[in-house]
C-alpha cells in the first residue's frame, strides 16, 4: 500500500518501500537488486519496491515440481522457453515481475532487440506464468498480481494454493476459475497438451 513501509505480513519475509516519487531507472534498480542478492525484489506498477526473502526449501521444491514439467513439455512443443523465479520481466504498467515459473513464445522473445534481450529485466510480460501460494503470501496480493499479469499480455495465468488446496485459472477475458482440490491441470488451449498434476505440490 503507498505510503506504508511494512504490509500486514510478517516483516522479516515481506517489506514494501514507496519509491514513487523517486522513479528508479532501469540501471538504478538493477543494481539495487545487485547489491542485495539475498533479497527477491519486485516493483509494482505504483512504483514500490516489493522486497521478499529467499524461497523457503518446501517451497523451491514445489517451483522445481512445476519447473520439470514445464521445461518438459516445452521441449517437446519448441515454441518457448521457460524461466525461474530469477527471471525478472518488465510489464507495461511499469511493474517489474519475477512469477515463480513462466513460458515465453520464442517467437515474442525473437521480436526484441538484442539490448532488450540483455537488459535485467525485458519488456515484456510471459504467456504463462505460475504462482504458488506460500505460507507467508496473502491470497488478495497474489490475485491481485495475476490480474496484472493478465492484463498486460499473459494468455493463462495459474495461482496455485497449496495451502488450501485450490487452484486459480485465469485468461483474458474470461472469469477466474477457482477449482477446489484440483487434480490435473490443463495448460490448452496456450499451451496445447501441456498438463501438470497439482497433487505434486501437496
Amino acid at each position: 500500500m503507498p505510503g506504508d513501509t511494512l504490509t500486514q505480513l510478517d516483516a522479516e519475509v515481506y517489506l514494501v518501500l514507496d519509491f514513487s516519487d523517486v522513479g528508479l531507472t532501469d540501471d538504478q534498480f538493477f543494481r539495487l537488486c545487485r547489491d542485495n542478492g539475498d533479497f527477491h525484489i519486485e516493483m509494482s506498477g505504483e512504483g514500490e519496491l516489493i522486497i521478499m526473502t529467499p524461497n523457503r526449501p518446501k517451497t523451491g521444491r514445489k517451483h522445481a515440481k512445476i519447473l520439470q514439467h514445464l521445461a518438459n513439455w516445452a521441449d517437446r512443443d519448441g515454441t518457448g522457453d521457460v524461466y525461474d523465479a530469477t527471471s525478472e520481466f518488465a510489464l507495461r504498467n511499469g511493474a517489474k515481475r519475477a512469477p515463480d515459473c513462466s513460458w515465453l513464445l520464442k517467437s515474442r522473445w525473437n521480436a526484441l532487440t538484442e539490448e532488450e534481450q540483455e537488459s535485467f529485466t525485458p519488456p515484456i510480460c510471459p504467456d504463462f506464468v505460475v504462482e504458488v501460494r506460500s505460507p507467508t503470501d496473502r491470497m488478495k496480493c497474489l490475485k491481485a498480481k495475476m490480474d496484472e499479469y493478465v492484463a498486460n499480455g499473459a494468455r493463462l495465468a495459474w495461482l496455485l494454493d497449496p495451502i488450501d488446496n485450490r487452484a486459480l485459472i485465469y485468461r483474458p477475458g474470461e472469469t477466474v476459475r477457482e477449482i477446489e482440490k484440483p487434480e490435473v491441470l490443463s495448460g490448452d488451449p496456450a499451451l496445447p497438451a501441456f498438463r501438470f498434476d497439482f497433487r505434486e505440490i501437496l
